[in-house]
């Protein structure tokens, strides 16, 4: 049993987070995962509250929950176990045998293979049964996954976007705490967004949603942007009808329920969430876009042959074992 659980933990080490800053820890006591927050790497400029943090633990608890159905045990989750401990974000116990169906096998081994895209993607649509069955996943998890459709919904939000990058570059701690995370050439950290991660002359897009920039004007990134992905993309937003801690954890494993169920169809994701980390944007987003749900992520889908780098820590560095 300790050696599924622990397995599952490698596993949970690479669900996406906000700057591939991988806010979480992780406990194992007897049958049990406990899925903490890890302060010393709560991005506080950008992330005030604490919101995206939950949302990138809430992936690490789908892709344990994955990890353990592919392994053939039935995952039981309580969401904030323990009102006295907020840290402790949520336990998983391994509880008896369950059959593995098709598709969570093929999801458990996109888990590792799966990248966040920074540039354009082919002009090939996303099928549309795709699309529809990726709607269920958000549902299933207690969240939404909102098509953003409209071409002027789609230009406002690309023009929001932009306007919430530009005030970002312009925000002295918002930039140091980004400086933290992008990591240089040939640099041995398992955490941050590597140099490897992103085009160095990425193709705008039309329209163009700006990329975070990692580089801080430096001659980084890979040269291999492919001139043919330009494509925009299916633009989407993960939507909660509520906006409490629970809802943020539930966003993070409806969000990688979607990013896994996509790469084990050929589809990758780009993230925008830039707009959502300015309080005022994020309100305009809601009452304009999203009829009244709380947006908690914006990201862009679509198909690409592009092959990035990707780093995480190594498991003793996240793991309690008792």
């Amino acid at each position: 049993m300790t050696n599924h659980l622990r397995s599952a933990v490698e596993a949970a080490v690479w669900a996406p987070s906000l700057h591939n800053s991988q806010p979480w820890s992780f406990v194992i006591e007897g049958d049990e995962i406990r899925v903490r927050a890890d302060p010393e790497r709560w991005s506080r400029a950008g992330d005030p509250e604490g919101r995206e943090q939950l949302i990138s633990c809430g992936a690490a608890l789908f892709t344990i929950r994955t990890a353990l159905r592919a392994a053939g045990l039935r995952p039981v989750v309580t969401v904030l176990p323990d009102p006295d401990r907020p840290a402790v974000l949520a336990s998983v116990r391994a509880d008896g045998p369950m059959d593995a169906d098709e598709q969570v096998k093929l999801m458990n081994e996109q888990i590792p293979a799966r990248r966040t895209h920074r540039a354009g993607f082919a002009d090939e649509p996303v099928p549309q049964d795709l699309v529809t069955a990726l709607v269920k996943q958000a549902e299933a998890e207690g969240a939404h996954l909102l098509l953003v459709e409209q071409d002027a919904a789609v230009r406002a939000l690309a023009a929001i976007t932009a306007a919430a990058q530009e005030i970002q570059a312009g925000d002295r701690a918002f930039t140091l705490e980004s400086v933290k995370w992008g990591r240089p050439p040939g640099s041995r950290h398992g955490d941050g967004v590597p140099a490897a991660a992103y085009p160095r002359d990425p193709r705008r897009t039309s329209p163009h949603f700006a990329q975070r920039d990692y580089a801080h004007g430096n001659a980084w990134g890979t040269g291999e942007d492919r001139g043919d992905e330009t494509a925009t993309g299916l633009v989407a937003m993960i939507t909660t009808r509520a906006d409490d801690r629970r809802d943020w954890i539930a966003a993070g494993q409806a969000l990688q329920r979607v990013l896994l169920h996509a790469a084990a169809n050929g589809v990758r994701a780009a993230f925008h969430t830039q707009a959502l980390e300015r309080p005022l944007l994020r309100a305009f987003i809601r009452e304009e876009l999203c009829a009244g749900e709380h947006p908690q992520m914006i990201l862009r889908l679509g198909h690409t042959g592009t092959e990035t780098h990707g780093v995480r820590r190594p498991v003793h560095e996240v793991l309690d074992e008792k």
